[in-house]
């Protein structure tokens, strides 16, 4: 089984998801099927059939949820090395095509937030710049061309 690499704070924000959902978000939904019920004829029931599609979303993600836990490895990533990009450091680049400084954090595939400088570990631009040091030139393949980023900094 293939370990899910998280932050501390990362693992601990899914845990906290998985407790709204099973505590809050479930026993809304069957409140929700259970007045729904109460309409009459359920194969014409459109709050029926929305709070049953509702509740087949929220036991995947309950099982997705469960399963990434299961799966999760933290890592502590502030004691590690600082003198090359590893999951968890931050990186400044420079994008040559670009001439701009880009930021990203590198984590695991659930912290990942693109539009807030997170990408995951397993993205291209994450896996090209693991093991990388201030000054190497990485050139990544991705889904809008090839990219080229000169590594200025490791946070």
């Amino acid at each position: 089984m293939e370990r899910i690499p998280f932050t501390k704070e990362g693992l601990d924000k899914i845990k906290g998801e998985l407790a709204h959902i099973k505590k809050v978000e479930r026993p809304d939904n069957i409140r929700a099927i259970e007045e729904a019920r109460k309409h009459g004829d359920l194969s014409e029931n459109a709050e029926y059939h929305a709070a049953k599609e509702k509740q087949s979303f929220l036991e995947g993600k309950i099982i997705e949820l469960e399963s990434a836990i299961g799966q999760a490895e933290v890592i502590d990533f502030e004691n590690g090395p600082k003198d090359r990009v590893v999951f968890g450091r931050t990186v400044l680049l420079y994008n040559m095509e670009t001439e701009e400084e880009v930021q990203y954090q590198i984590l695991g595939p659930y912290e990942s937030d693109p539009d807030r400088g997170r990408i995951s570990v397993k993205s291209p631009i994450g896996m090209a710049l693991i093991g990388s040091e201030v000054g190497d030139e990485v050139r990544v393949k991705t889904p809008g061309g090839l990219q080229e980023f000169e590594v200025l900094e490791i946070l």
